[in-house]
């Protein structure tokens, strides 16, 4: 049987890729050192565990709930926003999801027609183009410099807004780089979507994430004008560590959600029932523990970037959130005779046995995303083993 278009046409994912590879090789009894996934290496916080045994004991989550999410994990959503944003939302604006890509996927199939544009700034993470192309939209890519920390800006944005342009993609802290825009730097964004009548997608999955003093700013919390045109996607997974359990959500323009419900309603029927129990003790819950998984993501950061920053041919800033390193290493690659940052990647693998994501994947062909969610003490070998392969790959 011949298959669709959409099918044959999706680029498959680098991460997954990346991930399914060491696990093989692992299986085969070689001593790999993954650093592909971006999920914490840290189990669930017990609290949020306990809250899932009892609710299955009590009988209430083996049934079907409302699609875009129970009462009690909208509410404890609109408490968390009002908290963490200073913004007053009500259920109506709040649809809970199979994971915050799923929100991403049923915002896209909401929005968009086909030819309509949506502009993501580059390096982007894997699935966004992906997802906005099986909406039957087009995703349009603008380079981040990474003098300027990889962001755009709204002269950048004004050089390939058209009027098939419906959105833009936010990812602060971003995934690969970890870098945070600046309040004012949002805000010129947000006044330009603004103007323009342009829908901002605001991916905040890892806002919880930050490091070393710094903070990461809201789009949606600087000004009305600015939420009435944001729809908010979080979820659980990265701050909590609970990316099995797959909840996500999103905030936004009731009638947006209500389409998104809709979309959700045809495609999952709801979330899982006892994972909306998770959730909600998550959000409001004790947060102790989430604080000291940060504090550790803060030690491995602060104990691995020099020594990363230090390998022949490697460049890169200080990511400020997030748990990844994005290093460009192109003069790493034109040392061993490399002009491809996939094979140089497959070589590690190969030779080293370490694990590491292509960064053709983000929309960057001389860099590589290096996650530091794992053991301090895998970090600190897998640097060795770069440095040998380096060394022994030089023309």
């Amino acid at each position: 049987m011949k298959l669709s278009q959409r099918v044959t046409n999706l680029e498959p994912s680098v991460t997954l890729a990346a991930t399914a590879k060491a696990k093989e090789l692992k299986a085969q009894g070689l001593d790999v050192i993954s650093l592909t996934v971006g999920e914490p290496d840290f189990t669930t916080p017990e609290n949020i565990e306990q809250a899932a045994i009892d609710g299955i004991k009590s009988g209430k989550v083996s049934f079907y709930t409302a699609s875009g999410g129970t009462p009690e994990l909208k509410s404890a959503i609109v408490e968390f926003t009002k908290k963490n944003y200073d913004l007053t939302i009500e259920p109506k604006n709040i649809i809970v999801t199979s994971g915050a890509k799923f929100a991403l996927y049923t915002l896209f199939q909401t929005i968009l027609d086909a030819g309509d544009e949506v502009i993501i700034p580059v390096p982007y993470w894997v699935s966004y183009g992906e997802q906005v192309k099986l909406a039957q939209g087009i995703p349009v890519f603008v380079a981040g410099n990474q003098h300027n920390d990889y962001k755009i800006t709204i002269d950048q944005l004004e050089g390939v807004r058209t009027e098939k342009t419906k959105a833009i993609i936010l990812n602060s802290p971003s995934n690969p780089t970890g870098m945070i825009y600046t309040e004012e730097e949002l805000r010129e964004i947000g006044e330009w979507a603004v103007r323009h009548e342009l829908l901002i997608v605001s991916d905040d999955i890892y806002d919880h994430l930050v490091y070393n003093g710094n903070e990461a700013p809201h789009m949606a919390s600087l000004s009305d004008e600015i939420f009435h045109h944001t729809v908010i996607i979080n979820g659980v997974s990265k701050t909590y560590s609970m990316t099995g359990w797959r909840i996500g959500y999103a905030i936004g323009n009731a009638e947006i959600i209500g389409g998104m419900t809709s979309i959700a309603s045809q495609a999952t029927s709801n979330p899982t029932a006892v994972s909306q129990v998770a959730a909600a003790e998550a959000l409001a819950g004790e947060q102790e523990t989430a604080e000291k998984m940060r504090q550790a993501f803060e030690e491995r950061l602060n104990t691995i970037y020099p020594k990363v920053a230090d390998l022949p041919g490697f460049k890169l800033k200080k990511p400020q959130g997030a748990f990844y390193l994005f290093p460009n290493i192109k003069e790493a690659m034109e040392m061993g005779g490399y002009d491809n940052v996939t094979t140089w990647v497959n070589d590690l693998l190969e030779q080293e046995h370490v694990a590491l994501v292509t960064g053709e994947g983000f929309g960057s062909a001389d860099s590589v995303r290096m996650s530091y969610s794992t053991s301090l003490e895998d970090l600190e070998e897998a640097v060795v083993r770069i440095r040998r392969f380096i060394e022994n790959s030089k023309k």
